[in-house]
């Protein structure tokens, strides 16, 4: 196709036109640049979350496995093409990287992970509130609440709060974390994110909402004495919830999306009578009153790890129990103090910071420097003693019997996941790099010498080193590499894995952020006892793109009852192991985090020394652990946050349609004006998607030579898009271009293309002008208006208009200049278009107020009902109490029960008093809204007309 600069100028502006919120084109740079086969429940989702402008933001809470964080991406991706690029993430610790890396990845987008380190790293390079970042900044829910007054000193664009469930009670005044976040970010838009918006109470509904906007309902008494019995109010409740929240069910998107099934397979070992006494002995220890070799204020988080280790390998445990003596050594010695938390134990069990976040508090007391006593140096030699003992015996196994049987349970899983279609490949858990190099050593002295991978917190072995050299030679030149060393590592060891290997052996750096759907074998050789964490992990392979069931292989000690009812309790009563989801949202919503159920389980090994009182433990904690969830409850939130699946299916479909033929007609827009900037650059395939850049037009860009693909997932090119850095240059020079009056003549003749409107063109002629209408109202949006006139008087529709743009022309010199009748003929048709654009615009700012309103008015009912409430409730004490008075006999009674109804009776004026005071309040508010509105009621209009043409059919 011949293009001209006056197409790709006005292709230029179309990539570049900003829409209203409501429109599927609003979301198309975002949309076109994502690495990832978006669903239409996803887009329609993201669309939902910022519909109005007046929104302060909304809850999505799809079901698990939808991919909400998609939903967030599509917006945060929006967001940072609009530059509003301060942005906040919150979310659980063990999901910052999972973050970080899909951002990347999937939407090319930077993030910074704040906690304790950065934050003081950013403070001692001069930076004042580290929470100011060019990147996108995560940190985690504790961290947010001991930084608040920092998050609170900026203006975010959006705050995006991952298992948002954990705010729900944020109006009981012992959620101190809820308080925090809630308060830190009250000025800024929020999007909120969880699989369980409503679990027990539909208080937990008014906690979340109230996070949003604490507009849409009134107080906590309001909102009881209206919903909680959820009678004749059901219907206010969800139309109040309807532009807030937004839930989409697995089986009303199963025509879009499938899903595969988990088969377990249970590989049970008996540990040697060695492994038996060094479990015994050291499980003892962990048990005794007082050890010094843990410090009091970590002393549960410690032996937790501890307990991980044991059950981990020989391997595991040895290289800590040395370490331990070694500092208490120290100790004897120096009189030097433990700190708080092992380096030795942090190597290898690289959770330690993660867990270490999640289970103490912010308040926690830090060690003090302590001069020990004569007997408590004893004691610690005693100690000393113990652990060199331990540390003989651990270190004098050589062979685990868990590790022996490992080839046995690769059998088992390898069969089942080959007959089920899957590739031979492996993932391996374990907790501890120790295992993980123990492991390595089994395999290579198998047949799988030479195919195995580690993938963990540093890998900093020579194979993983020579992985990383060879994959930077192979991608030298190209957007792959992306300057972090370990974003790139990661990239490199997958690609390892994916291509080479057969087994991966993984600490949990692999259960966060890497997509290894070509995997579909999961091995839990240690198994986490917090089953979010267990989710995380089978979800690097049980995930969208997963063509064949998952199998996933669990370790059970047959020797250890506690071990037994532990994964008893994760396989029958969370279901993470087999089924098409995993674990249900109801599940892992009563469970909060996890991070309780870890503790309850560690307590449990902590406190138990009999079978018997194993037993009787995890009977009373599986009792608690009963559906909490009646079915009225189920019910409740089927009605309130479900929509029909008809209604939903129709959604869907529509939003397919439009969302495919849009980005269609987007991406061939930037590959028409790609093709034609540079043609002296670069050379073209004929496929229409890929295109070879000799040298790099713009010398000042850091823009690669070399291979660029249109595409998904691009593995053999540079990905282009239109956020890539070499397209906005060209969309820039191309909007940029100064172009004066030329006669374009269009070739529909022996184009190949049927055009029916512009048959009747063919032959004529006529003038073109094309201008670009900027309105700002409540929000910023762009319209090309196209006014095109014929010779004989005729004038050309906006579909002509376009369709002429989409054939090929060639440019001639302009015969005469446009007359006054011409001309005046163009602007009446600019003048009428502009108006028409001005009154939709007019008509849906005016369905935005009115949504505000009604809102508004809502709230000042709920307030001044709950007034009412309070007012009729004191009106009943005092006319009881004055009942009382006078049979009161004692004088001096009947002055002091007085005195009591006076101070009843001043309260119930002040409670008058604010009745009224609330309608004021709301009336100031709605005054308020009023003067914004008018301020936007006559929006500012900027008119640039882009090129005019005389223009020729042929």
């Amino acid at each position: 196709m011949r293009l001209t600069p006056y197409h790709t100028k006005y292709y230029a502006y179309e990539l570049t036109k900003r829409c209203s919120s409501d429109s599927l084109r609003k979301l198309a740079v975002s949309l076109s640049d994502a690495q990832v086969d978006l669903n239409p429940h996803q887009v329609e989702a993201a669309l939902f979350a910022f519909r109005s402008p007046l929104s302060k933001g909304a809850i999505l809470a799809d079901e698990v496995g939808l991919g909400k964080t998609i939903e967030a991406g599509i917006l945060l991706s929006q967001k940072w093409a609009e530059r509003k690029k301060q942005i906040l993430i919150i979310l659980p610790s063990n999901l910052r990287k999972q973050w970080n890396q899909e951002l990347l990845d999937k939407f090319f987008l930077p993030t910074i992970i704040l906690e304790t380190q950065s934050f003081n790293q950013e403070i001692k390079k001069g930076n004042l509130n580290p929470f100011k970042q060019q990147d996108i900044v995560i940190c985690s829910y504790h961290f947010a609440r001991t930084k608040d007054v920092f998050i609170k000193q900026i203006n975010w664009d959006l705050v995006v709060i991952d298992e948002a469930h954990r705010l729900r009670n944020v109006y009981k005044n012992s959620n101190k974390i809820a308080s925090a976040v809630k308060n830190a970010v009250a000025h800024c838009p929020k999007l909120l994110l969880t699989a369980t918006p409503l679990q027990n109470s539909l208080m937990e509904l008014y906690g979340l909402v109230s996070i949003i906007d604490d507009y849409t309902f009134g107080d906590l008494q309001s909102f009881k004495s209206q919903f909680a019995r959820l009678t004749s109010n059901f219907d206010d409740l969800k139309e109040r919830l309807k532009p807030i929240c937004k839930r989409t069910l697995r089986r009303q998107v199963l025509e879009y999306i499938k899903y595969t099934n988990r088969i377990p397979i249970t590989q049970e070992f008996i540990p040697t009578e060695a492994e038996q006494k060094l479990y015994d002995l050291v499980s003892e220890y962990l048990q005794s009153p007082n050890l010094y070799a843990l410090p009091p204020g970590q002393r549960q988080l410690m032996t937790l790890i501890l307990r991980k280790l044991l059950a981990s390998s020989t391997y595991a445990i040895s290289g800590t129990l040395e370490a331990l003596a070694k500092k208490l050594g120290g100790i004897v010695e120096n009189q030097e103090n433990l700190p708080l938390i092992d380096s030795t134990i942090a190597e290898d069990f690289e959770t330690l910071d993660e867990l270490k976040d999640e289970w103490t508090d912010d308040d926690e007391e830090t060690e003090e420097t302590k001069v020990y006593t004569p007997e408590e140096l004893k004691s610690i030699r005693e100690e000393i003693v113990s652990l060199k003992q331990f540390y003989a015996l651990a270190n004098s196994i050589r062979k685990n019997s868990k590790g022996e049987v490992l080839i046995q349970a690769l059998k088992a899983g390898f069969a089942e996941a080959e007959k089920r279609g899957g590739s031979k490949k492996a993932l391996i858990f374990t907790e501890s790099t120790r295992t993980q190099r123990y492991l390595v050593d089994v395999l290579e002295n198998t047949e799988y010498k030479g195919k195995t991978v580690i993938f963990n917190g540093s890998n900093n072995d020579p194979k993983s080193k020579e992985i990383y050299k060879k994959w930077l030679e192979k991608h030298h030149g190209t957007d792959r590499i992306t300057g972090s060393k370990t974003a790139d590592m990661r990239a490199a060891i997958v690609d390892y894995f994916e291509n080479e290997a057969v087994i991966m052996i993984a600490t949990e750096a692999a259960g966060e952020g890497i997509n290894l759907q070509f995997c579909s074998l999961v091995v839990n050789y240690d198994l986490p006892w917090n089953p979010q964490r267990i989710e995380q992990r089978i979800g690097r392979c049980h995930r969208y793109g997963q063509k064949h069931d998952v199998v996933v292989v669990n370790f059970l000690n047959k020797k250890n009852a506690a071990d037994q009812r532990v994964y008893q309790l994760l396989a029958e009563k969370f279901r993470l192991f087999d089924g098409v989801f995993g674990a249900s949202d109801e599940v892992l919503g009563s469970i909060e985090s996890g991070v309780d159920f870890e503790k309850r389980i560690a307590q449990i090994y902590q406190s138990c020394r009999t079978e018997e009182e194993i037993q009787a433990s995890f009977d009373a904690l599986q009792r608690e652990l009963e559906p909490q969830i009646d079915e009225t409850m189920n019910l409740t939130r089927q009605k309130l946050l479900e929509n029909f699946d008809e209604e939903v299916h129709e959604k869907l479909r529509i939003n397919l349609l439009q969302s495919k033929e849009y980005l269609s007609k987007y991406e061939g827009w930037l590959w028409d004006i790609t093709s034609y900037y540079l043609q002296p650059y670069a050379d073209f395939s004929e496929d229409g998607q890929s295109f070879t850049l000799r040298e790099n037009p713009f010398r000042e860009e850091k823009i690669y030579p070399g291979p660029y693909r249109i595409g998904k997932n691009v593995d053999d090119a540079n990905i282009y898009r239109i956020g890539h850095p070499l397209a906005q240059r060209i969309v820039g020079q191309c909007k940029a271009a100064s172009l004066e009056s030329q006669t374009i003549s269009f070739q529909y003749s022996g184009s190949g293309k049927k055009i029916s409107i512009l048959e009747p063109l063919v032959g004529k002629s006529g003038w073109l002008s094309l201008i670009n209408l900027a309105i700002n109202s409540f929000e910023a949006e762009d319209n090309i208006l196209f006014c095109g006139i014929i010779d004989d008087t005729g004038e050309l529709d906006k579909e002509q208009c376009q369709r002429l743009f989409s054939l090929p022309a060639a440019i001639n010199r302009l015969e005469s200049d446009i007359t006054d009748a011409e001309w005046s003929r163009i602007n009446q048709i600019a003048y009428q278009q502009q108006v028409d654009i001005l009154r939709i615009n007019l008509e849906r700012n005016s369905g935005f107020f009115d949504n505000e309103i009604y809102k508004l008015d809502k709230w000042a009912e709920d307030k001044k009902n709950s007034l009412e409430i309070e007012l009729k409730e004191l009106d009943r004490e005092i006319k009881f109490r004055k009942t009382e008075a006078r049979k009161i006999l004692s004088l001096e009674e009947k002055i002091k029960t007085q005195r009591q109804i006076k101070e009843m009776e001043k309260k119930r004026n002040t409670l008058r008093m604010n009745l009224y005071q609330a309608q004021d309040d709301v009336d100031g508010r709605k005054e308020t809204l009023i003067n914004d509105i008018e301020a936007q009621l006559k929006p500012k209009v900027e008119s640039k007309e882009l090129f005019l043409v005389k223009w020729i059919l042929k």
